[in-house]
């Protein structure tokens, strides 16, 4: 056998074993949201922190004030509960392995809680390290659950100030098939 042939059946060896230890079942994802048929999920993350959010003048209409989203802030954790990364501004995934994926929006939909932020497909605008998040491909961010810009007033007054309301959510990364 090959020496390439061999290492790609290793590899897909290793990412289903990965596959069936860190992912569970994905709930219903709209077609929207749906990552193409050459790639794998690999990880599922639970997400829980916050949405920052800071009262700024509107960029059309700058007499009028509202909340403008500028970060995710959360920690990441697995199927198990173990704490495995953060995820932050960029948007940026990182895990405690030091590997990294940073996103770029590809769909959104409003997902089925009027009260939480949308469900989302992101695809990997880079990577880096050589850790799990090293060859991620697309990003699914589902199952939200709060996370919306304030209800509070946004004036001028207001102007500067941050708000930090907490989320959930589930992550779930997926790589391109060997």
């Amino acid at each position: 056998m090959k020496k390439q042939s061999l290492v790609a059946m290793s590899l897909a060896a290793l990412a289903a074993g990965y596959a069936t230890a860190e992912a569970g079942t994905l709930p219903s994802i709209p077609e929207s949201l749906r990552t193409p048929a050459a790639e794998i999920l690999t990880l599922e993350t639970a997400a829980r922190g916050v949405q920052i959010y800071q009262c700024s003048a509107r960029q059309d209409e700058p007499t009028r004030f509202e909340w403008t989203f500028k970060a995710p802030e959360a920690d990441l954790f697995d199927t198990t509960g173990r704490k495995i990364g953060k995820h932050y501004a960029g948007p940026t995934w990182e895990s405690d392995d030091g590997s990294k994926v940073v996103g770029v929006l590809k769909a959104r939909d409003n997902g089925p809680d009027a009260d939480a932020i949308p469900w989302l497909l992101l695809g990997a605008k880079s990577t880096a390290g050589s850790g799990v998040f090293s060859r991620t491909t697309s990003i699914q961010r589902v199952r939200t659950v709060g996370g919306i810009p304030p209800t509070e007033t946004c004036s001028e007054a207001q102007a500067g100030n941050v708000s930090r309301v907490g989320y959930s959510a589930t992550y779930y990364f997926y790589v391109a098939k060997p």
